[in-house]
């Protein structure tokens, strides 16, 4: 398949924390304003203009893409141009069942990215802290054959580390890496194969077709996490969405290092010079409970000096 066949499309999630009103909604049903951890923390929602400095990477180095969709809760940045023609906002409503909502839990949210209206058979996927580094093309993305290119962190032994951690030390996972772990165990038990790879965290490749499928097949597992407005202990993570065309050799496995895919944590100063180390493909400027608001003044201050021109996607 010649990279000019293929429509893809552009999918963001994305929170303004630090809106009063989704504030008020979040404390009103939570009743915690900030858990301090992972699955509930001030880094998880914190606004600090990510998505505005995503899309001018994507304007820069990704001018190919067909439509840009973001995912939000009722929300559209200030900023952002709505009359431009490649821009959609999906609210949560359009989507997600009245069950979920409202719905601060990503790993709920995800299970329903195939429910948005037009969206193309081939679609990647970003959280609003990932950007592109250099210049990309479909097939970055998308193999010949059309298939999806799944990239995974080389972790040979990260299936042994989770299980001595809970089961011999009962230490408890992080949602994040629970969520994988039950991701894993479904499509072992259902494809007898069983995938431990971390994934890049960063940009990722879907076809509609599979996720409809994925999520038809594993219905009767996602149904009781749906109820999880915040993160819960049976939440399934979107790598179900990639072991399963694995698992049906429907895809194409990658291992990658920091020269293509890097995590920048953004309370970890030293990060900034290995950015410039790995000149990577991808990067992310990852948030968590980790991370104060210097550090936060810090990575925008960062990412106004990589991306500073503005994109068609913002208001003039």
């Amino acid at each position: 398949m010649k990279d000019n066949d293929l429509k893809i499309d552009l999918v963001y999630t994305w929170v303004n924390g630090n809106d009063p009103e989704w504030r008020k909604k979040h404390d009103k049903f939570t009743g915690v304003a900030d858990r301090g951890a992972d699955v509930d923390c001030k880094g998880r929602y914190a606004d600090n203009d990510e998505l505005k400095y995503s899309l001018r990477s994507v304007e820069k180095y990704a001018p190919w893409i067909r439509k840009i969709f973001i995912v939000t809760d009722n929300q559209i940045p200030e900023w952002l141009n709505t009359d431009d023609p490649k821009i959609k906002i999906v609210d949560h409503k359009e989507i997600l069942p009245p069950e979920a909502l409202p719905c601060f839990n990503a790993q709920v949210f995800e299970h329903y990215l195939h429910k948005i209206p037009d969206l193309s058979e081939h679609f990647i996927y970003s959280n609003d802290d990932m950007f592109l580094n250099r210049e990309v093309t479909p097939d970055t993305f998308f193999a010949p054959d059309g298939m999806p290119i799944i990239r995974f962190l080389r972790s040979p032994l990260r299936g042994l580390t989770i299980w001595i951690k809970g089961n011999m030390l009962k230490k408890p996972l992080s949602h994040y890496n629970s969520g994988m772990r039950h991701a894993s165990q479904l499509v072992a038990k259902k494809y007898g194969r069983h995938y431990h790879e971390k994934s890049h965290h960063n940009i990722d490749a879907y076809l509609k077709s599979d996720f409809c499928r994925t999520a038809d097949t594993f219905k009767n597992d996602i149904a009781p996490t749906v109820v999880n407005h915040i993160g819960g202990d049976n939440d399934i993570q979107r790598m179900l969405y990639s072991y399963v065309p694995l698992a049906e050799e429907r895809a194409h496995k990658v291992y990658v290092d920091k020269k293509t895919s890097f995590m920048l944590r953004i309370h970890r100063p030293s990060n900034y010079k290995k950015i410039i180390q790995y000149n990577p493909v991808f990067f992310c400027m990852n948030d968590s409970q980790y991370a104060d608001d210097n550090d936060r003044l810090r990575a925008r201050e960062y990412l106004e000096n990589r991306f500073p021109e503005k994109s068609r996607f913002e208001k003039s």
